[in-house]
């Protein structure tokens, strides 16, 4: 079971790098941004914070954005879920084992 959620985990967090990795690599040459500018927007965007500090001027920037938008925040909010659950099960397990032990301890 654990490796099953380690695989989880490892395939969210991939996933994750991947989406910022295309959306930083396409706004670098679209947009002829920095690496970091374009690795920044492409994590903004994902996370739905949206400064505005940075924005596509191009036709084709704003529609790979859109499309980046749709897919990604889904992936991502997806991707996030499952780690999130993860630590969340685990932290339920280690609660749990811990008042099985203390009411365990508590017997006569």
């Amino acid at each position: 079971m654990f490796s099953r959620i380690k695989i989880q985990i490892a395939a969210a967090a991939s996933s994750l790098m991947i989406l910022i990795a295309i959306g930083t690599v396409v706004y670098k040459f679209i947009e002829d941004w920095t690496w970091t500018q374009s690795f920044y927007f492409s994590v903004v965007t994902l996370t739905t914070v949206g400064y505005g500090d940075l924005h596509p001027t191009s036709d084709a920037s704003r529609l790979f954005t859109s499309f980046y938008i749709l897919i990604g925040v889904a992936i991502a909010l997806a991707a996030i879920t499952v780690i999130g659950t993860s630590y969340l099960k685990r932290r339920e397990s280690r609660i749990l084992s811990r008042r099985v032990e203390k009411n365990e301890s508590n017997k006569p």
